[in-house]
């Protein structure tokens, strides 16, 4: 094993967050309130990607110019995904009793999706064209790389094939991603504080669903619809995790 790897720690979802180690780390900050972050972070990032893949049959009708797609549209449906699964109501923030700054990211992230969403429209809606290559993976690259840059967490997807150079995984990723293909349990996450500058590393991953063996099932080897190779992969495979790296201090 090596030495990233023997730092990992193992965290549960089910049944309650925390960290192991002392209750406040850096400048009196509760390491699970920022783990709690990253992990909404994630969790909101996923279900955007979950509402597109939804859509992607209306989003890639060549029969429709206007699909009704809208920004609004998106926004209501991550909103009701993301309270099924979180029980947070991103419409009632003060009824979540989250840190203020929690708030205040999944806003910022809420509204990065949503601009995404907005500036797809034209290719949403023209019609005559089927693949749009709006997909889930498109889709939570440009959400992460806007919010990267407004909000200083960095925020990424990541795999241990990547098929956009940008999401390689770095040394600490893939020694994670390598774990998680022996874990049991899809319930889990992985995090670990970077010794010395305060820094929350969480990686929850991610497993392909049914819709998404149309491009990475296969036969492996096959060209999909947007021209790469299929993987092989079958439903419930892992198919990477979604990064986020955030200051302990980031929720105060």
């Amino acid at each position: 094993m090596t030495s990233v790897a023997r730092k990992i720690l193992m965290i549960m979802i089910a049944g309650g967050l925390g960290l192991a180690g002392p209750s406040y780390v850096g400048a009196g900050v509760m390491p699970y309130q920022a783990e709690e972050t990253a992990r909404l972070i994630a969790t909101l990032l996923s279900t955007g990607r979950v509402v597109i893949d939804r859509n992607q049959s209306l989003i890639d009708d060549p029969n429709k110019g206007t699909k009704g797609f809208t920004p609004d549209v998106f926004e209501r449906q991550v909103v009701n995904e993301f309270r099924s699964r979180t029980g947070v109501d991103l419409t009632q923030p003060t009824s979540n009793h989250l840190p203020p700054g929690t708030t205040n990211l999944l806003r910022a992230l809420l509204e990065a999706s949503k601009e995404v969403v907005a500036e797809a429209q034209p290719v949403i809606n023209q019609q005559g064209v089927g693949y749009k290559n709006f997909i889930p993976a498109t889709f939570g690259s440009q959400v992460a790389e806007r919010f990267t840059a407004r909000s200083g967490i960095q925020l990424k997807q990541t795999t241990l094939e990547p098929r956009n150079p940008k999401n390689a995984p770095d040394p600490y990723e893939k020694a994670v991603l390598r774990r998680l293909l022996t874990q049991p349990s899809q319930s889990v996450t992985i995090s670990e504080v970077e010794t010395g500058n305060n820094m929350l590393r969480v990686l929850t991953p991610i497993y392909y669903t049914r819709d998404c063996l149309a491009c990475h099932g296969g036969p492996a080897g096959q060209l999909d619809i947007s021209g790469y190779r299929k993987e092989g992969a079958e439903e419930g495979d892992l198919a990477g995790a979604i990064s986020v790296s955030i200051p302990l201090n980031a929720v105060k």
